[in-house]
């Protein structure tokens, strides 16, 4: 006999978690009790705030393509973790989070934090349920393992009530599940999307997802290596496929350069794997037609759900991305009369990393240079939102080892919990974040969890004292009307200091080699806080003007 508690840990631990990360709440003592007994197994990262706990549990689950598990208290705990879940939702990253739940005597009077979780978390998560007996556990936990992991990955709710907890049950706990293959695809419709990119003038394929596997992620770029077809990403996944390349494109989404706006929409034939169709990654839906794309669409996810959600495909195809893409490369599709499409893209591509010199105390063109050259090839870069995040995104080449946490729906505060995780994840690899000034403050208390759990990352503050983002649609819209957007900033260098990493200001573009080498000495992580004009990367200096700025720059070469 075992406690609901105890019996949900024991699951949890059958099912192969290793780590989990929240809020302590006196609504789930029974699991927290439970956890006492698996340090070293199941270990608990304590968090302290639980949308910094959901953040990690989202980018944990979108770097190891296991579940990331949360654990919040109910009420309170619960809306402030729902940012992540609804993250993980739009990255279709795998993620379970346990929220604490009133004793079901008292449901539905409005007791203390009550909330009804599949009507708070209906519209967010993958699925939202409520355990009401404790027998049924396993069951449970065995379902939402697999809604999370299988079809389009992403986020399951799972609410836990006082009193289910600390009920007695003999119900076994999980021993592991059967592994779920992916779906392998149609050998006719994988026939058919081998005619139709064989007779293209200008075929594209574009990518998305995390749950590739390295063997797939190399049976897709030998496929596109050997057909020369050029590959671009959708927004945010560029670092599931080898930037290096050379039918590599590009990234389709915010701030979405003019070469892979032609691409896709001068291609006649896409090969879509593995991505839904979002605003970002499609301009907003005007690179392909609605609901009947110009191009000819062949669509492959492991979900029907997204095939034809948003574009009718002239072929759909549902199949796992890594079982698609080893098929495909196995039918062995040779080059067609495409060469010069796909040496414009790349040449594109390569040319707008030649940046002109930007008008800064710090110029993060020279900044991400350096970093393209010091970095180690299985690095670790995270972001939140704004429009520092371009630097990380735009101008970093992500080779097949290196990976990129970013969050497709633009939450702010996702870059310090995510390069969290990641060192809770990979202690040994450098984890580099990018954060705004104001992106940073929405979470820069998880510098806390990182010093408790000893997984202290290297954190960039791009400190231009706005929020630029806002700022810049500010200035476009309501001219010389600036509001709300201009912030007073602490020390972030002493700040850093008192939750013990390394922490310096840095103010010229010179002394930021030296000032990294440090931070990557430091043994407790590092913050470095760089001074950016307010001007860089607004409607003055936009991201499209400095690339069409750098291909000018290397046509005259």
């Amino acid at each position: 006999m075992r406690t609901g508690g105890q019996l949900i840990v024991d699951c949890l631990v059958g099912l192969g978690a290793t780590k989990s990360f929240g809020v302590p709440g006196e609504s789930y003592l029974a699991v927290l009790d439970a956890l006492h007994d698996t340090q070293g197994r199941l270990d608990f990262v304590l968090c302290r705030n639980e949308g910094g706990a959901a953040f990690m549990a989202a980018a944990y689950g979108k770097l190891t393509r296991s579940p990331g598990i949360c654990l919040v208290t109910r009420g309170p705990g619960a809306t402030n973790a729902s940012i992540g879940v609804h993250t993980a939702m739009q990255d279709s990253a795998p993620m379970i989070l346990l929220v604490g739940q009133v004793g079901t005597d008292m449901k539905g009077r409005e007791a203390f934090q009550e909330l009804d979780y599949r009507a708070v978390f209906g519209g967010l998560a993958k699925w939202a349920v409520e355990i009401d007996n404790a027998d049924r556990i396993p069951e449970i936990m065995a379902r939402a393992w697999k809604t999370a992991t299988t079809g389009r990955p992403g986020p399951v709710v799972i609410a836990l009530p006082e009193d289910v907890l600390t009920a007695m049950t003999d119900a076994a706990p999980l021993a592991g599940l059967p592994p779920i293959s992916e779906p392998a695809p149609d050998a006719d419709a994988l026939a058919k999307a081998r005619d139709l990119l064989a007779a293209a003038r200008r075929p594209l394929i574009l990518y998305g997802g995390c749950n590739w596997t390295p063997d797939g992620a190399a049976a897709l770029q030998r496929a596109a290596e050997r057909a020369d077809i050029p590959v671009v990403s959708v927004f945010r996944y560029q670092d599931q496929f080898d930037n290096h390349s050379p039918v590599f494109c590009g990234e389709a989404g915010v701030g979405m350069v003019p070469w892979v706006k032609r691409l896709m929409s001068e291609a006649d034939v896409i090969l879509a794997v593995n991505n839904r169709f979002g605003e970002n990654s499609t301009e907003g839906y005007t690179l392909l037609d609605v609901p009947v794309p110009q191009q000819k669409l062949i669509h492959v996810h492991a979900s029907d759900a997204e095939l034809g959600k948003v574009y009718c495909p002239t072929i759909g195809i549902q199949a796992g991305p890594n079982a698609f893409a080893t098929a495909f490369d196995a039918l062995g599709l040779e080059r067609g009369d495409w060469a010069d499409w796909r040496a414009e893209g790349r040449a594109a591509f390569e040319n707008g990393f030649n940046l002109p010199d930007l008008p800064s105390p710090v110029d993060m063109g020279k900044v991400t240079a350096h970093l393209r050259d010091v970095l180690p090839r299985d690095v670790i870069l995270t972001n939140g939102a704004g429009n520092f995040a371009a630097w990380p995104n735009k101008f970093f080449k992500f080779g097949p080892e290196a990976r990129l946490l970013a969050p497709q729906a633009g939450a702010m505060g996702y870059g310090v919990p995510a390069a969290v995780a990641a060192k809770v994840a990979h202690p040994e690899r450098t984890v580099v974040c990018f954060a705004g000034d104001g992106d940073f403050q929405m979470n820069g208390q998880e510098l806390a969890t990182a010093a408790q759990a000893g997984a202290q990352p290297i954190i960039l503050i791009v400190n231009n004292g706005i929020y630029g983002t806002i700022r810049a649609h500010q200035e476009t819209h309501y001219p010389s009307r600036v509001s709300g957007t201009t912030m007073v900033n602490p020390d972030f260098a002493a700040l850093a200091r008192a939750y013990g990493f390394h922490g310096e200001r840095v103010e010229r573009t010179e002394d930021f080699a030296d000032a990294f080498d440090r931070a990557l000495a430091s043994e407790t992580g590092a913050v470095l806080d760089l001074v950016v004009s307010p001007e860089a990367l607004t409607p003055r200096v936009s991201l499209t003007q400095i690339r069409e700025a750098a291909l000018r720059k290397a046509a005259s070469l």
